[in-house]
């Protein structure tokens, strides 16, 4: 298979955070959700990879040969999108039009209005136009999206484009994931970060799991759905349920955890129930672990 963008000893430190050394790769043709709690270094990594804050070491290789994030025809074909601060809070969105059609040689100025019209925030024909600054977290962040989606990119890189959005708007976000994906027949990729993963499960072919900066799972979504089982059970089942589970709760009227699924016979002869987990579930699980760990 091949892969987008890969990663090898990458690393990046402040004096009171390191991320890395880490070793991943992107396949190619895929959405990647990178999954992971407030301080995990998601956004680190993905500033990194898009040459916003230089890395300390390692290497990063897009599209197979590229080394170099500032050639131009690399940032040509990555779409990034930060969730704080991603124009200038006096612009409107007729500057962003303006400056995105000065950066880039593929970008699509009609097609961002229309974006602009569909997922209803103002563009540049808006009497009188509205500044970024008079504007909703969820506005700001769709005028972003609809920015990145008018040009025409082989990688998109996003940084929790679903945190500021309502419910509704996550799932159209989804769809215009897929959409993306659709139209690249197998050569377009996404990267993205969530903390909103039940609402982002949709459009994750891949998850990359973090902590404190490290990788702790990765892999395509249904093979690690195969890899791990939710478990219930009876409390008074509870003590001999915990020592083959990697994270658990217990209450009055039952235990859950995250198991192996190759534990699923042990379980079932206490007996408990094993189920396929959610990617929540799956997520939630697996940072529990990580964290009962230290």
């Amino acid at each position: 298979m091949d892969n987008i963008l890969t990663a090898r000893g990458l690393v990046k430190k402040y004096p009171k955070f390191t991320l890395g050394e880490l070793d991943f790769e992107l396949p190619k043709g895929f959405a990647t959700a990178l999954i992971g709690a407030n301080g995990a270094g998601k956004t680190t990594l993905i500033d990194t990879l898009c040459g916003v804050i230089r890395k300390t070491a390692g290497e990063v290789t897009y599209f197979g040969k590229d080394t170099d994030i500032d050639r131009e025809n690399v940032r040509e074909r990555i779409g990034y999108c930060s969730a704080q601060n991603f124009f200038p809070s006096g612009w409107r969105a007729c500057d962003i039009a303006q400056s995105m059609s000065i950066a880039y040689k593929k970008f699509d100025r009609d097609k961002f209005n229309k974006l602009c019209d569909e997922i209803d925030v103002d563009n540049e024909f808006a009497k009188p136009p509205v500044k970024m600054s008079k504007q909703s977290d969820g506005n700001r962040m769709r005028t972003a999206l609809a920015a990145v989606f008018a040009r025409e990119t082989d990688l998109l890189i996003l940084d929790e484009p679903g945190s500021s959005l309502d419910p509704l708007m996550r799932d159209r976000l989804c769809d215009r994931l897929r959409d993306y994906l659709d139209e690249g027949n197998g050569e377009k990729s996404i990267l993205f970060s969530t903390h909103n993963i039940a609402d982002m499960e949709n459009a994750a072919d891949y998850a990359i799991f973090m902590d404190k900066g490290r990788i702790i799972e990765r892999g395509f979504v249904e093979d690690l759905k195969e890899k791990y089982v939710i478990v219930r059970g009876e409390p008074s089942d509870y003590d001999k349920a915990k020592a083959i589970m990697l994270s658990h709760s217990v209450n009055k009227t039952v235990f859950e955890g995250l198991a192996l699924s190759e534990n699923a016979p042990k379980f079932e002869e206490l007996p408990a129930v094993c189920e396929r987990p959610t990617l929540q579930q799956l997520s939630v699980g697996l940072l529990k672990f990580a964290e009962e760990r230290k």
